[in-house]
């Protein structure tokens, strides 16, 4: 396997990402589109998780196809995002025809960052205009870091964010991962230098400066994120996609496997206090065989644990921050 040309979810073919943020706010939302509806599905594994229209992607629900996924900051604020997300591709014309009616399907999850030192004195919902510039922006290219909805997000130890990554398979198939990261649990071992996700970095995407050599790494659960606030403000959300066609109950299995990788590189991960949940998406561009079934999922969970790693390692300052930020601990 090797990382595509962007290292990015968008080495998939057909899928665009934009992002929006406030940095006043300390908050944004992301939003992922394909250039045609595709198949998805989800699995969560947190014990504190924030949606919407997640239900209609079980594989034994009606609705074949979506038009686009938002991930949010913002707690239960943020779900407005898909809104202004719906608003977006209603005006296109994109959505699902029901008669006359055109009704965009946009399932959307959400972290908490309503504590994270920004300003939350707001009197209209923002994150409804922020789905909708987002969904504006939306293109192949796009920052990670303290962008979209990873702009306010905190791990334990230093500042979260938005990180993606990529893998190109053997039979030529594309599998990416997008995450907002804002766990309870630590990504970077104690000393806050080494990553968790390190044995899974391909070149030096976050830093090549390969595992910790020391042991009982998952002892320690210093928190500066806990000392800040209370522990309920938390969650991992994420997509993984891939070019190859799946099923919607392939996708649900490539969601419960992609899971591994949030656990590879956050410890603790899936706590009661975090909302972990991954959606996968299939634009079902590639025919391909049962034998690649699996290692899609495979493929899924280490592009997932290095995402979190490019999320933290991307991470930049900002006034007023509760955490610093990998880059100024390691400079």
């Amino acid at each position: 396997m090797q990382t595509g040309p962007k290292n990015l979810i968008t080495d998939v073919p057909g899928i665009r990402v934009g992002n929006a943020q406030n940095d006043v706010l300390k908050s944004g939302t992301t939003v992922l589109v394909g250039d045609e509806p595709f198949t998805a599905s989800v699995h969560v594994m947190g014990g504190a998780p924030g949606t919407r229209e997640t239900d209609l992607l079980a594989p034994d629900k009606m609705v074949a196809a979506i038009d686009a996924l938002v991930l949010s900051g913002g707690s239960a604020y943020g779900l407005d995002a898909c809104s202004g997300v719906a608003d977006g591709l209603r005006r296109a014309g994109r959505g699902f025809q029901l008669g006359d009616a055109t009704i965009p399907l946009v399932p959307g999850a959400i972290l908490f960052d309503l504590l994270n030192g920004g300003a939350k004195d707001w009197v209209e919902n923002p994150y409804r205009g922020l789905g909708l510039a987002a969904l504006e922006s939306a293109d192949t290219d796009f920052a990670l870091g303290t962008v979209g909805a990873g702009t306010g997000a905190l791990t334990a130890m230093v500042k979260g964010g938005l990180g993606s990554a990529s893998l190109r398979l053997p039979d030529g198939t594309t599998v990416g991962a997008l995450v907002a990261a804002n766990p309870v649990g630590a990504v970077t071992t104690p000393g806050d230098r080494h990553f968790y996700a390190a044995p899974f970095e391909l070149g030096n995407e976050f830093g090549g400066l390969g595992p910790d050599p020391s042991s009982g790494l998952g002892f320690s659960l210093e928190s500066r994120k806990l000392a800040s606030m209370s522990p309920r403000e938390n969650t991992t959300i994420a997509i993984v996609a891939t070019d190859a066609t799946l099923t919607k109950a392939q996708c649900q299995r490539m969601a419960v496997a992609a899971h591994d990788g949030i656990g590879r590189a956050t410890v603790p991960a899936h706590t009661p206090h975090d909302g972990d949940l991954v959606f996968a998406i299939s634009t079902a561009a590639r025919d391909i065989s049962d034998t690649t079934v699996p290692l899609i999922g495979h493929a899924a969970s280490l592009c997932l644990s290095r995402a979190i790693a490019r999320a933290v390692f991307h991470a930049t300052p900002a006034e007023g921050d509760l955490l610093p930020c990998w880059r100024d601990l390691n400079a």
